[in-house]
């Protein structure tokens, strides 16, 4: 196979020359993380993460001669495998199901599947195959590192016995399926209905936007949700066209503790760059409206964790706080029903509430939580 980057292994021939026997993988440095890329890569892909180094196979079969040696000789297994689609998608999804039911401690290495086109279309593989995490671009591609961190922990926990031995880790893994199901029934018919009954607000709204400031009307931008899956959030924009290029100005608002190192968040008492029209927006809790849409596309949730922007989602990757990902991302959830728009709050309580409520979540608590929202629309404070 031939090495056309400075960070892919090189692999001799997986199949043998003469003999039919498997030939093996060159040296391989022990403090390297391997990712493992079944199909042709993007061009340039593999130089744009120096976190890994890379193995590309041309099919199923020989990517799992790779693992075997990798397992057998350098006793070590992949970070994780990405698997590019393709027309026989159908086949190797079913030899890769049928492999990891004969490897059970292989079903801890992360999964993707990677795609030029057709996101939303493949969402449905994830449901289909339990084994596959995450659709993945290369919009996704900067941050895969901090996406496998989080991930490969979330199915260490499912695969090893040592996390089953907790009941509480047991209970966050085994959900029946109609608790998941008819939560997605209610987000879809409560998203479905209340944007067809808000639509007349929706378009009051955006043409105010439109009168009070030039820029588009929503503001769109990567969040991390469940299992750090990286998608487009939307609402309403509430603040100057060019606002995300003056955050680094308003940081020393910040009104989370100033720690420096550890998990970050960034919220602003009265931010400047709030318009007047978005400080109303944002006060009513209209500015969400549009983030219906994302719970119709099976991004998000009525209730969950509120998903990161992926400055923020980058600084929870440890097993400490990780668990927050562990839920679905959400329009409304414990931190908005019990702190939102206090300002007495820290780092460590909002996380911790995010954690609370992911060993918690229930379809009997989520229409708990959903019922308490109301009082928390109206915040104290412009933030």
């Amino acid at each position: 196979m031939d090495t056309f980057t400075h960070n892919l292994l090189q692999v001799e021939s997986i199949r043998g020359v003469d003999t039919g026997k498997s030939s093996l993988l060159y040296k391989l440095p022990d403090a390297e993380s391997i990712l493992l890329f079944v199909g042709a890569p993007h061009k340039g892909m593999l130089t744009e993460n120096n976190q890994f180094r890379s193995i590309v196979t041309e099919n199923v079969e020989d990517a799992q001669k790779v693992i075997s040696q990798l397992q057998h000789v350098f006793k070590k297994v992949p970070a994780a495998i990405i698997y590019r689609f393709d027309s026989a998608y159908e086949s190797a999804l079913s030899e890769w199901e049928a492999y990891f039911k004969t490897h059970q401690f292989l079903c801890s290495i992360p999964f993707f599947v990677y795609t030029e086109k057709g996101f939303d279309e493949l969402k449905s593989l994830v449901t289909r195959h339990s084994f596959i995490d995450d659709i993945i671009t290369m919009d996704a591609w900067h941050v895969l590192g901090n996406k496998i961190a989080i991930v490969s922990k979330f199915k260490r926990m499912r695969t090893f016995p040592v996390y089953k031995s907790s009941s509480l880790r047991t209970r966050l893994y085994n959900r029946k399926f109609y608790s998941n199901f008819l939560k997605r029934t209610l987000d879809v018919a409560l998203a479905g209905g209340g944007l067809i009954l808000l639509s007349p607000v929706l378009l009051a709204i955006a043409v105010l936007i439109r009168m009070e400031s030039k820029g588009p009307v929503f503001y769109a931008a990567k969040r991390a949700g469940r299992n750090y899956r990286v998608f487009k959030f939307y609402k309403f924009r509430t603040m100057v066209p060019d606002a995300d290029k003056q955050l680094d100005k308003i940081k020393h608002l910040n009104q989370y503790d100033g720690q420096t190192d550890g998990p970050v968040f960034i919220k602003v008492s009265n931010d400047p760059r709030v318009t007047k029209l978005g400080s109303f927006l944002r006060n009513t809790s209209l500015d969400e409206i549009p983030q219906l849409l994302n719970v119709l596309k099976g991004d998000m949730s009525l209730v969950g964790n509120r998903p990161l922007p992926l400055y923020e989602a980058t600084t929870l990757t440890t097993d400490e706080w990780v668990e927050r990902f562990l839920a679905p991302a959400g329009i409304t959830g414990l931190w908005q029903v019990s702190k939102r728009g206090k300002k007495d709050m820290s780092v460590k309580e909002r996380i911790d509430l995010d954690i609370n409520y992911a060993h918690k979540r229930s379809l009997r608590y989520d229409m708990w939580l959903m019922a308490s929202t109301p009082f928390a629309l109206v915040q104290k404070d412009n933030v």
